[in-house]
């Protein structure tokens, strides 16, 4: 199977992350799970109140008022489990957004990922193509490329592209914090761009995937995901100590796989993720 890396593009005079925030950010985790079954959701974080990261089917359980505050969504790659409740989200918002004159959502994605959202998705076969409803000079949402390396600036927060290796064109990002970032690699197998920038990044919280188990290897190799094995590889290039959690393992597999993540030592504290776990980034 042909896999995507991106590469890594960072620009030297980027100003230095800030030592201090004005007030804390949070982080609630909607869904972390590799599909879907009773008590799983797919991926999703809401930042604060109008941000998301990833629009898995845990956007499900927010309310509409929640819902319609949402401004922002960072997408990591056009794969189903990461994007279906875009399309949902628009239209549970759209009648309540345009009454209060609100802007468009933005969904801010790799051009390669848009382009895959309007061709396969919001094409008026699979969904309706919000980005022209309810009329083209109102619509619910618009599409804004981003490249990595890529400062964000959502209001006082700053989140940076990070590279991810994947099946498609994908990314992950890091948000801004004092002392240190919090780092969602996304999707993505071995990946020696993303521990390249994170050695010069003050990471105080990584959420990386393992999606299979070690007997699974070749099939994590091919899908370009993460087994255990491979994680211990890939956190020994993280120079300083970190809360690690494990995101994207499948329904019924939780066990499995943090069994064989724990069986090795590590001076990284390594957790499983949990839907609806709250993370307090700043003070």
């Amino acid at each position: 199977m042909q896999g995507w890396c991106g590469t890594i593009s960072i620009d030297p005079f980027v100003r230095p992350w800030s030592a201090r925030l004005h007030r804390s950010m949070q982080i609630r985790v909607l869904g972390c799970s590799g599909s879907i079954a009773a008590g799983s959701r797919t991926t999703s974080f809401l930042l604060d109140d109008n941000v998301l990261i990833d629009a898995g089917t845990g956007v499900g359980d927010l309310t509409l008022d929640e819902l319609a505050r949402i401004d922002h969504i960072l997408v990591t790659h056009s794969h189903l489990d990461h994007v279906l409740a875009i399309g949902l989200l628009a239209d549970s918002v759209s009648r309540r957004r345009q009454a209060a004159c609100r802007p468009p959502v933005v969904v801010h994605a790799l051009a390669e990922t848009i382009a895959a959202l309007h061709a396969h998705i919001f094409n008026g076969v699979i969904w309706p193509d919000f980005t022209q409803l309810p009329d083209r000079q109102h619509p619910v949402l618009r599409f804004e490329a981003i490249e990595v390396g890529q400062q964000l600036e959502l209001g006082r927060r700053r989140v940076e592209v990070l590279p991810a290796c994947h099946t498609v064109p994908a990314v992950g990002f890091a948000v801004n914090a004092a002392p240190g970032a919090w780092v969602f690699t996304g999707d993505t197998g071995p990946n020696a761009a993303l521990w390249q920038r994170l050695r010069s990044l003050p990471v105080a919280t990584l959420v990386i995937e393992t999606a299979f188990r070690n007997d699974e290897a070749t099939l994590a190799e091919l899908s370009r995901h993460l087994c255990p094995a491979q994680l211990e590889r890939e956190l020994s290039q993280l120079p300083a100590p970190a809360e690690v959690f494990i995101t994207h393992i499948k329904p019924g597999e939780v066990d499995a796989v943090m069994s064989e993540i724990g069986a090795h030592a590590s001076r990284h504290r390594i957790r499983a993720l949990a839907a609806d776990q709250l993370m307090t980034l700043a003070d």
